[in-house]
């Protein structure tokens, strides 16, 4: 009787772990992403990010986001200004190459999605929220970020022209791995 009592508990116990158990898909950041930046005097794109995504909108519980961008990848499509930004006066690329962002929370909103986590960039780590949505294999969102709040330039001289809250818009496609 125990050993019969024993198999249909374990059966149970697989049949159940079966329809609760919902696998994260990785995913696998390809070509043409894109993260542009703008505010008032100051405006480009970052050319090189890496990342970890797993996601599945079906168990947002089990997912999560990892990504990494290059500071020295900043382009604003004017040499001297890309100098600028990676000089120790705004990101200082040589002492902070990447700005990360960790997620630690993702959920369903009305427009698509919300990742919570922690963005870090010129060694300052803060809490944000980004929406995004994800349609045919493409993660999109658009966010701003209050540069003052990282500690990215000053209010002194040129600097006090460029506005302090950054808009960014990201897109990146993706494949399963």
């Amino acid at each position: 009787m125990k050993k019969l009592s024993y198999a249909v508990l374990v059966g149970a116990t697989m049949l159940l772990s079966a329809f609760t158990t919902i696998k994260s898909i990785d995913w696998q950041i390809t070509d043409g992403y894109s993260i542009k930046f703008k505010g008032t005097k100051a405006e480009g794109i970052f050319k090189t990010m890496t990342g970890n995504i797993s996601f599945n909108e079906n168990d947002l519980s089990a997912s999560k986001f990892s990504v990494a961008v290059e500071v020295s990848s900043i382009n604003t499509g004017n040499g001297m200004k890309n100098r600028h930004a990676k000089s120790d006066k705004w990101f200082d690329a040589t002492k902070y190459p990447t700005i990360t962002f960790i997620s630690s929370k993702i959920s369903k909103s009305t427009e698509g999605y919300l990742v919570e986590g922690t963005l870090e960039m010129h060694g300052v780590k803060k809490q944000i929220a980004i929406p995004f949505t994800f349609i045919s294999n493409l993660f999109k969102g658009n966010f701003s970020v209050n540069r003052m709040d990282f500690g990215v330039g000053t209010m002194d001289g040129m600097s006090k022209k460029v506005s302090n809250e950054i808009a960014l818009e990201i897109a990146v496609p993706v494949t399963k791995k």
